[in-house]
């Protein structure tokens, strides 16, 4: 294997495994079923929370903040540590 496949190896690897990804397809995942759950609340679980669909607002708010980290993982990518043998990046 080359150098330069290696680095690209490293690369996928870092992205691969950035906690943002996790985190952001956690609250998405979770932000939708707590949003669908939300939307078909009955009046009885409405009147337990004083009149307020706090599941529809918290699934929405895990919803938004998921995809946050989503965009904020594709606009600033993860890059692979440099190695200790090779020169610094100025």
């Amino acid at each position: 294997m080359s150098d330069q496949e290696q680095k690209v190896d490293t690369a996928r690897a870092a992205r691969l495994f950035d906690v943002r990804r996790v985190i952001g397809g956690l609250f998405t995942v979770y932000g939708v079923i707590v949003t669908i759950l939300g939307i078909f609340d009955s009046q009885e679980e409405i009147d337990k929370a004083a009149g307020v669909r706090i599941n529809l607002w918290i699934g929405l708010g895990m919803l938004v903040l998921g995809l946050l980290f989503l965009l904020w993982q594709w606009l600033r990518p993860a890059e692979a540590p440099s190695s200790p043998d090779s020169p610094p990046v100025d």
